[in-house]
């Protein structure tokens, strides 16, 4: 009757990701560097039989348990997250910093230098008991800020004209300046000639 040897006791081993296979295969000059700031690894040394134990200092306990904190507001906010920076994100929050830019009839107080940690972005949901012309088309409804924004037409023919004041005043003068103006310049400039 042959038995298969099988191992009686405990025995564990942790799922780590691939790049910790490189230490088991000799960590030669060709493996990879590992990632110190994936939390899922760590180092051999905080290793008890492949499992992690926490440090026995309380420095270090502590700081391990800050790290693994989720970052939010605090209980008084509902702990509510910070935000995950994106590019359509931050376009949002210059334009809203940049507002009273935007429209000649609108004036806004002086905002933060730099924006809060903690903040949501919502959708507004109009009432149906709102009047039509108070409320958006779904034509006039954009996914971001910016979107909203530039798809606006008295918006956009007020930023064409004030793009072109600009341009006119720093535009070099050309041989208007030169000109003499005032009375008499036509017979002045015949006298010179003859």
């Amino acid at each position: 009757m042959a038995e298969s040897n099988a191992v009686i006791g405990l025995s564990w081993e942790p799922k780590l990701p691939a790049f910790s296979s490189a230490s088991k295969n000799g960590g030669g000059s060709g493996s990879k560097p590992r990632p110190e700031g994936n939390p899922l690894w760590k180092p051999s040394t905080q290793l008890v039989d492949g499992l992690f134990v926490p440090p026995n200092d309380p420095v270090k306990r502590n700081k391990l348990a800050k790290k693994q904190i989720k970052d939010t507001a605090g209980t008084s906010w509902f702990d509510m997250p910070a935000p995950t920076m994106t590019p359509e994100l931050q376009k949002d929050l210059q334009l809203l910093k940049l507002r009273n830019v935007m429209d000649p009839k609108r004036h806004y107080k002086k905002g933060d230098a730099q924006p809060n940690k903690y903040f949501q972005v919502g959708t507004i949901i109009e009432s149906p008991l709102d009047f039509f012309s108070g409320r958006l088309t779904k034509k006039e409804r954009k996914v971001s800020l910016a979107e909203e924004v530039l798809s606006d037409r008295n918006l956009g023919n007020y930023r064409k004209r004030k793009v072109r004041e600009i341009e006119e005043k720093n535009r070099p003068g050309g041989n208007e300046k030169w000109k003499i103006k005032g009375k008499g310049t036509y017979q002045r400039a015949k006298q010179r000639r003859h």
